[in-house]
């Protein structure tokens, strides 16, 4: 069995970044959060030159690609702990909650539905 070469020093700085991120997320900590994801843009904005993912026997292509797949989980947690906290906000401050549906400027109210427009995506 051979062994795995070392990852790119790009990969192992965005693994380290994302290793941050993740820690960041579980702790909830917001601060961190910010330095992180600012830590994985700053590594992101380094990226290689393309013909570096076609050298024979780099794994850098692979590399990116677990390491693509992990940031679209995290990604994933973000939203789903998002959609939380919003329903929690919505829960205790339910008169905060913005309206789905509101009137178009200037719209006839005899227009009946069609002076409504849908504010949310």
């Amino acid at each position: 069995m051979s062994q795995r070469p070392s990852p790119h020093p790009w990969i192992a700085a965005l693994r380290v970044g994302l290793d941050g991120l993740e820690k960041a997320l579980l702790q909830g900590d917001a601060p961190a959060v910010e330095r992180a994801s600012a830590h994985v843009q700053a590594v992101l904005q380094r990226a290689p030159k393309t013909a570096e993912f076609a050298v024979p026997g780099s794994t850098l292509r692979e590399d990116m690609l677990a390491a693509a797949q992990r940031f679209t989980q995290l990604r994933q947690a973000v939203l789903r702990a998002q959609a939380q906290s919003q329903r929690a906000v919505r829960s205790l401050l339910p008169q905060q909650a913005p309206e789905t549906y509101g009137r178009l400027a200037g719209q006839n109210p005899s227009t009946g539905g069609a002076g409504r427009a849908y504010l949310s995506a």
